[in-house]
């Protein structure tokens, strides 16, 4: 658990004698910089006790999307005769004068909070702010709820609010779950607020013993390999400054359960001295993707990656697969697990009535239909309905959803999606939602895979802030080599030595590139950075016109407010695309 502290008199109040104000928000998108507040509710509370609460709709500057009326329930009309936030907030403030602010995830919510202060010419109050999901994060085990989110802990704690996405509902919720982590943490010992801030100071006696460890790291960026007795790898993580990094594990701020555990069992640590940042952050997935190390959790098998398939028959159908082919079918992806694979098939099949048998069709291969043709879903090729050009008209709708121009199928998503809020058909329009999210996310991460992976090199360099240049010579996808040139010197010759130095890269099967697809993706946003430039290229890089990039850009900020179908690798929208003409391309450096 952390919390943050901005300023707060007395801090060795009892816990029993702190007044909390709860709040939760509702918003109409994930980020305060363009999007506006539609709800506060808040409840204030004390010794366990609820003694106020405050709720009121709000006006915002832009319109409530489609998408956030599904989740919330609330619609333009509905604030319409609302107030803005430059008088809903000031009433909030009083409210919540003097006590702890507490949210659930209260990053997000403070976030906007102080921007509206910002924008209404507010000051805003020296709050504490106490997270609950960072709180439930050391208290709460995986053992007794799959994950920290909000309804998870209500059923947890038996909350007699059954959490919405309607602010009030979600702080009355919220109230229950922190009087259940507050009584949990009191079984500890912690009994102030105090105490509570510093719970997570407490070093183990294992963590103390083995600060040796750390004292021989290099003071250089790279990756770091913690090992067991046998040698074995425990963990591995990357740092600017191995050293610093690894010391923080023997200390105070380190308040992972499992890494203390970790260090405990821990008899070494070996560096491994890094270029640049991107080579280390490469070098520590192909380390976890190698050697598995118990206590990571991400990237332990990227091997298990998934593809949406459309294949290449006569009557093609959307199948998912493991490996890509050179066989001709069109490839979206990769996708971390089955289950969002799945919801992109859907969301397909959803506007276009592609078969969804698996035999192999000629022309009239079967005696009847299924049942998918009686309602409308499948043109029933299998019996004759169809001949193989009119279904092609079909194929090449959804081919240019995966891997083109796919405006025309989003669209017909969005006008379903419409539909079902129109009908308030809220849980079918969130099902969709999930589907249409997980589609773009895969077509726009096949659409931005398959250039760099087809390119047999890439070579692009960054300024770095203490001078001279970061350069990295990219192959198929796969990193193949980086260096660092010295400050003042010319680039060139060592731009000319990395490449004839780089590793031998094969050709893999486009979209799927010759590195892990996890790893393509670290390249892809290195290269996409603010100040990148390209210095030689073979290749083309392109992106279809009308592809999914625009959709997901749209959708991603609100994606992750709702916090379902997270990206699995952690993946971020690309900052912007980096357009250069096909061919050999060399920029000089000055």
């Amino acid at each position: 658990m952390q919390m943050v502290q901005e300023t707060f008199d007395d801090l060795g109040v009892h816990l029993s004698d702190v007044t909390f104000v709860v709040v939760d928000l509702e918003t109409t998108g994930g980020s305060p910089a363009d999007c506006g507040i539609t709800e506060i509710g808040a409840v204030k509370v004390r010794g366990g006790e609820v003694i106020g609460e405050f709720q009121t709709l709000v006006r915002p500057s832009v319109p409530i999307p489609a998408f956030i009326t599904v989740l919330t329930g609330i619609s333009n009309a509905m604030v319409a005769e609302a107030p803005r936030i430059d008088s809903a907030l000031p009433a909030f403030l009083e409210f919540a004068r003097g006590s702890v602010l507490v949210a659930h995830n209260a990053g997000f919510d403070v976030s906007f909070l102080k921007a509206a202060a910002a924008s209404t010419g507010h000051v805003w109050p020296g709050f504490a702010v106490l997270d609950t999901v960072r709180l439930a994060r050391q208290l709460v085990h995986r053992d007794e709820t799959p994950n920290h989110k909000l309804s998870s802990l209500a059923r947890l704690f038996g909350a007699t609010t059954t959490p919405d996405h309607r602010a009030l509902h979600d702080a009355r919720a919220t109230v229950d779950v922190l009087h259940g982590l507050i009584e949990r943490v009191g079984n500890l010992g912690v009994h102030t607020l105090e105490e509570l801030q510093s719970y997570t100071s407490r070093v183990s006696t294992a963590q103390r013993r083995k600060r040796f460890l750390a004292d021989e790291m290099p003071s250089a960026p790279g990756v770091y390999v913690f090992k067991d007795g046998r040698g074995e790898p425990l963990y591995v993580g990357t740092a600017v400054d191995i050293r610093r990094r690894t010391r923080t594990y023997f200390t105070a701020s380190e308040t992972r359960r499992r890494m203390a555990e970790m260090v405990g069992i821990a008899e070494s640590i070996t560096p491994i001295v890094c270029a640049t940042r991107l080579e280390a952050q490469v070098r520590e997935l192909r380390l976890i993707a190698e050697y598995k190390p118990r206590y990571n959790r991400r990237s332990r098998h990227p091997e298990k990656a998934l593809w949406v398939k459309l294949t290449a028959e006569p009557f093609p159908r959307l199948s998912i697969v493991r490996q890509v082919r050179g066989d001709g079918a069109h490839y979206a992806g990769p996708f971390a697990s089955r289950k969002t694979a799945e919801a992109a098939v859907t969301a397909v099949h959803e506007v276009i009535p592609l078969r969804q048998c698996t035999q192999t069709l000629t022309e009239r291969s079967r005696k009847s239909a299924c049942v998918l043709f009686e309602i409308g879903r499948c043109g029933a090729p299998c019996i004759g309905e169809q001949t193989t050009e009119e279904y092609a008209a079909l194929a090449g709708q959804a081919a240019m959803a995966l891997v083109g121009d796919g405006r025309d199928v989003l669209a017909a998503l969005r006008g379903r999606l419409d539909s079902l809020a129109a009908q308030e058909r809220f849980e079918d329009a969130t099902t969709l939602r999930d589907r249409m999210i997980a589609l773009v996310r895969a077509s726009a991460r096949a659409q931005r895979l398959a250039p760099l992976s087809s390119a047999p090199e890439v070579v692009a360099a960054r300024r770095r802030d203490a001078g001279g240049w970061e350069v990295v010579c990219v192959r198929f996808g796969r990193l193949a080599g980086s260096t660092v040139t010295p400050r003042g010197a010319d680039p060139m010759p060592f731009i000319d030595a990395v490449r004839a130095t780089a590793e031998v890269v094969s050709g893999p099967t486009a979209p799927a590139p010759a590195a892990h697809p996890e790893e393509t993706e670290l390249v892809l946003r290195w290269l996409e950075a603010p100040g990148t430039r390209l210095v030689t290229m073979e290749g083309e890089w392109t992106c279809p016109v009308g592809g999914a990039g625009a959709a997901r850009a749209e959708l991603e900020p609100m994606a992750r407010q709702w916090g379902e179908f997270a990206e699995p690798w952690g993946e971020t929208p690309a900052v912007r695309p980096l357009e250069r003409p096909p061919g050999a391309l060399r920029v000089g450096l000055a």
